[in-house]
């Protein structure tokens, strides 16, 4: 029996440890994904109503999150938009589509809500069969006018990105404080942080833009 519902107060500290479990050594060795779960909560731009859990024979096995972001065009008109992050199942549930099922619950939601855009960063082999396309085609930039591989935008309702040139401004609760993050680790059962090659592929992916 699969259940998606938004997530409780209860929930809070199985939501980090299913996180911190599904993020372990795959981007980075160890990982700081489930701090941020901690402290995206109380930040200002967390969107509570697009926090969503998903349960499976009443046991939660992933959630995704969602923030506000910014679309600024050149003559500084702004467009609120969405980001998320982080999706997390877990690593045994993982491959079987409950993250599809996460994604498309969240997607209506938050048209339902009256958003348009969602902009991510993440592994384009996960997201474009979702809909989401590089940014590029979207012509939605960084700051310094880069257009990062591993950025992608999908639009929840067709033509809402006009073609204009968008900068993209993503909320500050992304800037982690790395000391804060390990401490906050530090308090957790001990984890092995190792090297896998799914690090060297974030890395690739990471320092990627399209010219």
């Amino acid at each position: 029996m699969i259940k998606i519902r938004n997530e409780k107060e209860t929930d809070h500290s199985k939501v980090e440890e299913i996180t911190r479990k599904a993020f372990w050594n795959l981007y980075i060795p160890g990982c700081n994904e489930h701090y941020l779960v901690h402290v995206m909560r109380s930040h200002k731009d967390f969107i509570p109503e697009l926090d969503f859990v998903i349960e499976v024979d009443d046991q939660i096995i992933g959630n995704i999150m969602y923030t506000k972001a910014k679309l600024v065009d050149d003559c500084g008109k702004e467009k609120d938009i969405l980001t998320f992050g982080p999706l997390c199942i877990l690593p045994e549930y993982q491959r079987a589509g409950y993250g599809k099922k996460l994604l498309e619950h969240s997607f209506r939601q938050a048209a339902a809500l009256g958003y348009d855009v969602i902009v991510i960063f993440g592994n384009p082999g996960n997201y474009v069969s979702r809909g989401f396309k590089s940014c590029k085609k979207y012509n939605i930039c960084l700051e310094n006018g880069a257009y990062p591989a591993a950025m992608m935008a999908r639009e929840l309702s067709p033509g809402a990105l006009d073609g204009r040139k968008w900068i993209y401004r993503q909320s500050a609760v992304f800037e982690i404080d790395e000391q804060e993050a390990q401490c906050f680790d530090d308090r957790l059962e001990k984890l092995e942080k190792k090297y896998q090659p799914s690090q060297e592929e974030f890395f690739i992916h990471s320092h990627s833009v399209i010219q």
